[in-house]
């Protein structure tokens, strides 16, 4: 058999804990490699001055956008095109996959002039103080300039996921990774260029990274066919592709409006809060991100058999994801908590106590929401990867959006930079409860479902409570 239909035939008939381990693990683990991009700039940057880290703080937001437009097309695509191998429609599943990628570019490059226009006002927006906007802009300049790059990359990223080639995934995000804690050092000391030689490592480490992506598909060596023939504006397939893309475009996006949010509110208190809770978000992200890694093998575990109507496989991957990330985020949570002092100090080589102080407590504090993270991500990537768009938005809007906004504007006016610090928790436990909801009305719909599409096959199974 070959390799692309092992791939296939593991997600179809394959142990289901073995399958979502080879799926996500995988996955995870560049997720994790690639979350070093920007703790990696932080740590080096901390090395430089609490400005230079308010810096890449700043640009951190911008960072998040361009993410999300590589996953808008990147999730929406591997979505569909999880449904339609497992309903073994590969035809349409090229096509899809050829137009998300084209796509992307297009829009990736209008975004990147339109954000190099506007950079100055962006940046002050965004946080920057007088004494932090002079870093700010020579590090965004230099990477928002090579973030087609990233754009690229993401976008691959979870195509190549989608058809279940995680191991790929997990290679080309290590590299990068890797690649870039290499070149940091050189670049910000070695050739003295500071805080834009930060900037040029990611960009040099994310054009790698490219060229893996572009020998996988120059040579063919997966499941799917990516060509300028296949590339369709066709009316059905952008439809499926940003029905389950923008939810996550808007998540990125309410991120970035989050973070920026935070740093403009944060700026009131001085350089070192700005620095500390750029910090407390980074780390904070390196564990979102080994959730979003898990969810990267369970989203087309989960899309595949949905379509195949191999009902059961649904449901134990349901239970069996929901525990590892749960069990993931509570032990992150305990590390951090007991160790979050010498975390943030890590990220001060001046010794700023003030940003350590910050950063101890609003790393404690955020981490309470994190402990709720787990499960809110298993039903939204469910969501998504079933095409249930309605519920997968809504829930994409929640913990950044309207209920983390309000939080941000009024908490702080009422208890100053203690209500900075407990907004995100707040809206987390908030998000949780909506999760809570949406996750029993999907089990009493699909429980139905199990039992009708049992009755016409003539098994009984017993389905997820």
């Amino acid at each position: 058999m070959l390799e692309n239909d092992k791939k296939v035939q593991l997600m179809k008939s394959g142990s289901l804990k073995s399958t979502l381990f080879k799926l996500g693990i995988p996955t995870m683990i560049g997720m994790i490699i690639s979350a070093l991009y920007s703790i990696v700039d932080a740590y080096f940057a901390g090395w430089l001055g609490t400005q230079q880290v308010g810096a890449i703080s700043i640009v951190f937001p911008i960072v998040q956008i361009i993410i999300g437009l590589g996953m808008m097309f990147g999730s929406g695509a591997a979505s569909y095109i999880s449904r339609l191998l497992g309903s073994e429609n590969k035809e349409s599943a090229n096509k899809v996959a050829s137009s998300a990628l084209f796509i992307s570019m297009i829009v990736g490059l209008i975004s990147i002039c339109i954000s190099l226009l506007f950079l100055n006002p962006l940046l002050i927006t965004l946080g920057a103080t007088s004494t932090i906007l002079p870093f700010a802009k020579e590090y965004a300049l230099i990477y928002i300039s090579g973030s087609i790059l990233n754009i690229f990359n993401i976008t691959m990223n979870n195509i190549v996921a989608g058809e279940g080639r995680t191991k790929l995934t997990m290679i080309s995000m290590m590299v990068g990774g890797l690649l870039n804690i290499i070149f940091d050092p050189i670049f910000i000391f070695v050739f003295d260029l500071g805080i834009r030689g930060a900037a040029i490592a990611t960009v040099c480490a994310q054009l790698i990274t490219s060229l893996i992506y572009l020998n996988y598909i120059f040579r063919r060596k997966g499941y799917l066919r990516f060509h300028y023939n296949f590339v369709k504006f066709d009316k059905i397939v952008i439809k499926e592709i940003l029905k389950v893309g923008i939810p996550i475009l808007i998540y990125q996006m309410l991120t970035s409006i989050s973070m920026g949010m935070v740093n403009s509110s944060a700026s009131n208190y001085g350089d070192s809060a700005v620095a500390a809770f750029g910090v407390v978000m980074r780390i904070v992200t390196m564990a979102t991100y080994v959730v979003f890694g898990v969810m990267k093998g369970f989203q087309p575990f989960v899309g595949f058999n949905y379509g195949a109507k191999q009902y059961e496989r649904v449901n134990l991957a349901i239970k069996t994801v929901l525990m590892w990330s749960t069990i993931f985020c509570v032990v992150y949570v305990i590390l951090v908590s007991l160790f979050s002092n010498n975390i943030i100090s890590i990220f001060t080589k001046i010794n700023d106590q003030t940003m350590i102080k910050i950063g101890e407590k609003a790393l404690r504090s955020y981490c309470i929401g994190l402990l709720f993270f787990g499960f809110q991500q298993v039903y939204l990537s469910l969501f998504l990867a079933l095409g249930m768009g309605k519920q997968g938005g809504l829930l994409s809007l929640a913990r950044q959006g309207y209920f983390f906004i309000p939080l941000i504007i009024i908490l702080p006016i009422v208890f100053n930079l203690n209500g900075l610090i407990f907004a995100q928790p707040l809206a987390d436990i908030l998000t949780c409860l909506l999760t809570l909801k949406f996750a029993l009305e999907f089990h009493n719909s699909f429980n139905k479902k199990v039992k009708e599409n049992n009755i016409t096959e003539g098994k009984i199974v017993t389905v997820l409570s």
